[in-house]
């Protein structure tokens, strides 16, 4: 084979003539060819003789009349030759090309050259771009200037469906920051065929060689693509090699460029079995307070293989090493380029965010027209006018039947019936009043009260809601929202007949030692505070798997039935702030070190960042610990499990297949440990139980999941058990607070409450409030045992969850003075009571009655997280009473009074909700007692 390639080699210029003298006879042919020095046909060994008769033979060719080559008139293929006729300046130019040209034809190295003849026309195929070849071209015919490159970006903005923006690939991020340019600037520095970047960063990489191919529209103007040759500098372990890039936008709609960049490197190691991707994406960033844009650039990889190898983890990590080295060189001169944004300045804009925001602008008028310009006020107005002028014109009637002065019934079925639909009509015109005089009512409130405390602080904007469901048969609805952060709770004001709200209220929460996880919001129909609540749709915002800068303008799609089948969604501006500085870490591990008993090591910013991208987590969540151990599945497999303040994580890589989750330590509902078994290799196992439907996310990991829907995780085989056993308790402690907890926190703000009131009289003063008697019955209870519902034994605390109050805690009674004792409740209100998720805080205190026949308890109530619950307090009192004439008998009578703190036009609806429930409440807990006593 080399024998005949050899002698073809020798043979190719006489061949060559031998074509062009065929084709001379069809008409004219103006041709150059040149071979350099380094030409493959030429052998480097004998260049004398046969390199003369070769340059002599290509002279000749030049010498021959003229060919034009030309194009069948149907053809409109960019990789045609166009009609060209040369002047003797570009004569080296053309000669070049089409030296090239033979040469990958007879090397292979790029598509073969079809020639055919038809109509006296000749048709050549273009090589591939990716054969690197140079072609010499006129800089002023470049298709790829950045005017043409701006007219190819608004080509494909115009067919832009919407589509989302590409979701980071999951290599990780080797770029995320904010710079003070806009997008469309932005996105021309980096990729615009004229840019001096890419150069500029060339230079500093050694890169060298670096051509920039057109670019190009492809699949009807929705993609735009071009190739990019260059040869990377040479490194410790890997000679300079040859990479091929092939960069595609994604997306280019105005605001957003994603730009997806392949590179192949063929030339290295296992080259072919792999290609890197990196991902660009350039997005809007928060608005300035002085009015500039921001862009918000974020650079991912991944490798892609296409082949599997045994050096896949290797190839990762010399992939991973290097472009960490060079995205920080780029990061490094794009920052020269274009200024960065300061955090400062951006967390300047919420005070002017917040200062912003007013309440709904509308009038009386403008209500009026909105609550009664609809069928029925019409047509109820125009039916009236029509009665009242039938009237004036009708002469009086004489009276007939059972009529008489003063009562006027209807003669016929016919007025019967008119008589019914006017009374219907005005029925209907009389709730369109009320809801309008409600709308004028609460068109203002205040917004909220305002945090306290060192630490996270959260501040909740909430600016309108869209398409809220409605669940009135008049077609509107009484919405009010209800946020729930780290156990604190804050709830609007309730906007009263309306879908579209628009609330413009600020709520602040307390300063929290941890950065808050999730907050939950949840939409809810008012009814009273205690009737049956209609939700009207919920959602979790999670700080884990967003950033607090994009939640600064956010519109959170709401979920459930009717939320979803209205599309609603509410508009929200977050932001989280740490008043702490940079301390926070050391001061939180200061405190889990009392808990753990042993020394944490403050892990390094490099350790930090891995666990972030790792995990995806935001950049203030920090690592604390990691432990090597087994996950339990049906199998053990060994990986890492990773702890931080907000989350626990699991990472393991078995020959390549990842298993990675998380979830968060408000998830877990309960920590086990098991003893040592055979399958466990001798080591104990901690057994984590989630709350229902919680972490889902993270099911591939479970175990199990019982009955109730609980997933279950088994870690084993820690290398220390005590120490990773009392980590994950003492973080798990510190994330869930305890009903105990929440009872010294309410003994530490009643103490703080009787300094207040010593000046004032008692806690307890019932002379300002009218009670008025719901409840009185004869229990065949003896006093004794019916004062154990108020002595903190276990009938109390039976009698309490039956009568819907959960995770119910008490203090011992304390003798305050003379046979007066006090003492403090906390309990939450079961679902099936309300809706609210309420909690309540009581103060109750117990003394004798004067004739020593039985006992008086007094309660002060104060309701959390119900609407309006801050307007009032109640105040209860039960008289317990012995029956001399009926042994083992009491005689009890419960009172109720309201006292009002804010005015509200509600308190009728308020009022009989309350007496409503009270009064089922007293009969369950009476009625349990007598059950109990009856069991002895």
């Amino acid at each position: 084979m080399m024998i005949l390639l050899g002698r073809l080699k020798w043979l190719f210029p006489s061949f060559l003539m031998l074509i062009i003298s065929l084709l001379a006879l069809l008409g004219e042919i103006h041709l150059g060819i040149c071979f350099s020095h380094s030409n493959k046909f030429v052998d480097s060994n004998n260049n004398g003789d046969n390199a003369l008769q070769l340059r002599k033979n290509v002279e000749a060719v030049t010498e021959l009349p003229t060919l034009t080559f030309r194009e069948p008139s149907n053809s409109s293929s960019p990789n045609r030759l166009e009609e060209t006729a040369p002047c003797k300046d570009d004569k080296p130019c053309v000669q070049k090309n089409f030296a090239v040209r033979i040469a990958q034809m007879f090397n292979k190295t790029s598509d073969a050259a079809t020639s055919s003849t038809c109509n006296k026309s000749v048709e050549i195929s273009e090589p591939s771009e990716t054969a690197g070849t140079d072609v010499c071209e006129d800089d002023s015919d470049d298709p790829s200037t950045s005017g043409d490159f701006a007219e190819l970006l608004r080509a494909m903005e115009s067919k832009d469906l919407g589509s989302e923006i590409p979701s980071n690939l999951p290599g990780g991020l080797l770029v995320d920051q904010l710079y003070l340019t806009a997008p469309q600037d932005l996105n021309s520095l980096l990729f615009s065929p004229d840019a001096s970047f890419p150069r500029s960063l060339a230079e500093i990489q050694g890169t060298t060689e670096q051509q920039f191919g057109p670019w190009k529209l492809e699949n009807g103007g929705e993609s735009l693509k071009r190739m990019v040759t260059y040869i990377k500098a040479a490194t410790k372990l890997i000679k300079a090699v040859k990479a091929y890039e092939e960069q595609s936008y994604l997306k280019a709609d105005g605001k957003v460029f994603a730009v997806l960049a392949i590179v192949s490197t063929p030339d290295v190691m296992y080259g072919g079995t792999f290609k890197t991707e990196l991902l660009y994406c350039i997005s809007p960033g928060p608005e300035l307070p002085s009015g500039e844009q921001t862009s918000h650039l974020v650079v991912s990889w991944r490798m892609n293989f296409l082949q599997s190898t045994m050096m896949k983890g290797m190839i990762e990590n010399g992939a991973r090493q290097g472009l960490k080295e060079s995205f920080e060189q780029f990061s490094s001169l794009l920052s020269e380029n274009v200024k960065l944004v300061d955090l400062k300045d951006l967390g300047s804009t919420k005070d002017q965010v917040l200062a912003s925001l007013q309440a709904e602008p509308q009038s009386d008028w403008k209500l009026a027209v909105q609550y009664f310009a609809n069928f029925t006020v019409l047509s109820t107005v125009i039916v009236g006018l029509y009665v009242v002028v039938h009237i004036w014109l009708s002469p009086s009637s004489t009276l007939q039947g059972l009529e008489f002065v003063g009562l006027d019934l209807p003669d016929s079925i016919g007025e019967f019936i008119v008589c019914g639909v006017l009374v219907l009509q005005c029925e209907r015109v009389l709730e369109f009043i009320s809801r309008f005089m409600h709308a004028r009512v609460r068109k203002g409130s205040d917004h909220g009260v305002k945090a306290q405390g060192d630490g996270w602080l959260l501040t909740v904007a909430l600016i309108e809601g869209n398409n809220l469901a409605a669940v009135d048969s008049s077609g509107f609805c009484d919405p009010y929202v209800v946020f729930t952060c780290n156990g604190q709770t804050r709830t609007s004001s309730i906007k009263f007949q309306k879908s579209d709200s628009l609330w413009n209220e600020i709520f602040e929460f307390d300063a929290m030692d941890d950065p808050p996880s999730v907050l939950d919001v949840e939409v809810y129909d008012f009814d009273g505070p205690f009737d049956e609540a209609t939700s009207l749709g919920y959602a979790e915002v999670n700080f884990l798997k967003s950033n607090v800068s994009d939640l600064a303008d956010v519109w959170v799609p709401l979920r459930g039935k009717l939320a979803q089948a209205c599309q609603s969604k509410l508009h929200l501006r977050i932001f989280l702030t740490n008043t702490r500085g940079n301390n926070v870490v050391k001061e939180y591990l200061n405190k889990m070190e009392k808990e753990v008993g042993k020394k944490i090591n403050l892990r390094s910013p490099q350790a930090n960042s891995a666990f972030q991208k790792l995990f995806g987590l935001p950049l203030e969540e920090f690592l604390i610990n990691d432990f090597t151990c087994h996950l339990k599945r049906k199998m053990p497999l060994q990986g890492r499990l990773f702890l931080s303040a907000r989350i626990i994580g699991f990472h393991a890589n078995l020959f390549g297949q990842k298993t990675k989750f998380f979830f968060l330590w408000e998830d877990i509902e309960e920590i086990q440990v098991f003893p040592p078994t055979l399958s466990s290799m001798g080591s104990p196992i901690i057994v984590m139980t989630l709350r229902q439907g919680r972490g889902m996310d993270a099911r591939h990991g479970a175990k199990t999941q019982d009955e109730a829907g609980r997933l279950k995780f088994h870690f084993q085989s820690f290398v220390s058990f005590n120490v990773a056993h009392r980590t994950i308790k003492a973080l798990w402690k510190a994330r869930s607070l305890t009903p105990e907890q929440k009872v010294r926190i309410i003994e530490e703000e009643s103490e703080t409450k009787m300094l207040q009131s010593e000046e004032s009289g008692s806690l307890l003063d019932l002379e300002d409030v009218n009670l008025a008697e719901v409840y009185s019955s004869t229990l065949s209870v003896p006093t004794n045992f019916l004062m154990e519902l108020f002595g903190g034994s276990e009938l109390e605390r039976k009698a309490m969850e039956k009568a819907g109050c959960l995770n119910y805690s008490y203090t011992p009674w304390d003798l305050e003075k003379a046979d007066v004792y006090e003492r403090q409740i906390y309990y939450r209100f079961d679902q099936h009571i309300s809706h609210y998720r309420g909690e309540v805080t009581s103060t109750q205190q117990k003394f004798p009655m004067s004739d020593r026949k039985g006992w008086v308890v007094q309660e002060l109530m104060t309701l959390h997280g119900v609407p309006l619950g801050e307007n009032f307090n109640l105040h209860l009192r039960y008289q317990i009473e012995d029956l001399p004439l009926k042994p083992k008998s009491t005689y009890v009578r419960v009172f109720i009074g309201i006292a009002w703190l804010k005015s509200t036009k509600h308190q009728k609806r308020i009022t009989k909700n309350i007496l409503s429930n009270l009064e089922d409440r007293l009969k369950v807990l009476f009625g349990v007692t007598e059950r109990e006593y009856a069991k002895k």
